[in-house]
This record gives C-alpha cells, sequence and structure tokens, in this order.
C-alpha cells in the first residue's frame, strides 16, 4: 500500500476526517454524536476560512481514500499560537510511520512560517500520540478536568516552541 501526502482540501474529505474521529473515540473514550458533530462543524468552519499562507491541511491517501489528517490553524499565531487539530491516522495505516509523516509536514510548516509556538489539546490516556507528540519536542504545559469533547475527561494541551 502505498501513502501519499496531499495538501489542502479535497471533496469528502471534512466527512472522513469526521468518521474517522467519531469511529477511533467512540471505541476509545465513548464519545458520541457531540463529539463528531464538533469535529465536522469545526473543521468546516477551517476549511471555509483556509488561507494558504497561513494555514495548513494534510491528508493522508491511501488506495484512493483518506486514511488520516492533521490540520494547522494559524489565525491566532502571533497571540496564542499555531493550533495543531485532526491528527488522525485510521487502523489501516496506524503504525506505518503515517502520522510521524504528518506530523513531520505539519510542524515543518510551523517553522517555515516561524511560528514561536504550536499547541495542542487532547486528553489523558493517549500513549501512543502522546508518545510522538514528545518525540516531536511538544511538553505538557497544562491539565485540567473538562468536557470540551463531550464527556468529561482530564484534558491536556502541549505545545512546542517551534
Amino acid at each position: 500500500m502505498t501513502v501519499t501526502l496531499h495538501k489542502g482540501y479535497l471533496p469528502g474529505s471534512i466527512g472522513r476526517v469526521a468518521e474517522l474521529h467519531a469511529t477511533y473515540y467512540h471505541r476509545r473514550a465513548g464519545f458520541g454524536v457531540y463529539f463528531e458533530s464538533k469535529v465536522a462543524r469545526e473543521l468546516s468552519e477551517f476549511c471555509e476560512c483556509y488561507a494558504e499562507e497561513r494555514d495548513g491541511l494534510w491528508l493522508a491517501l491511501a488506495d484512493a481514500g483518506v486514511e488520516g489528517s492533521i490540520a494547522i490553524d494559524g489565525s491566532h499565531a502571533e497571540r496564542d499560537g499555531a493550533h495543531l487539530r485532526w491528527f488522525i491516522t485510521s487502523e489501516k495505516v496506524r503504525g506505518t510511520g503515517v502520522g510521524t509523516a504528518l506530523l513531520t509536514a505539519a510542524v515543518e510548516f510551523c517553522r517555515s512560517r516561524h511560528y514561536d509556538r504550536v499547541y495542542l489539546w487532547t486528553f489523558e490516556g493517549l500513549s501512543a500520540a502522546r508518545h510522538l507528540y514528545e518525540k516531536f519536542g511538544f511538553r505538557l504545559v497544562h491539565r485540567q478536568l473538562g468536557s470540551q469533547w463531550g464527556s468529561e475527561v482530564e484534558e491536556q494541551r502541549f505545545e512546542l516552541r517551534a
């Protein structure tokens, strides 16, 4: 199986990225319709306001389908840092290096744009993702109980000084 990275939106990608998130996080954390609709709504808004010089969206394509994604929202980068979002890979490509390739593309983009800081929100218990973030230099800077994804979890904020 050959996997390629595509930069930018493709027809159907919003729905597929929302599906990947909904399926994975339902199994992993019990998230439901609130989470799936939040991913779809916020990713749609991001795509509608996408600015090539500021934002990045990368899709991992295999067998003519979207099997992973990552995005950088640079809309508030000067004030808050660039926001890494919608990072996921499908079961089909998980463990093959696709996640590393996606994260590499996103971090290199942030450095090319001279973003001082990159941050992401995740939650406790996603050890494979945490390992990958830390491999790239992200550090846990804050944790709190919260329900921004529809269920109470220990939310974690990671930051990278780019």
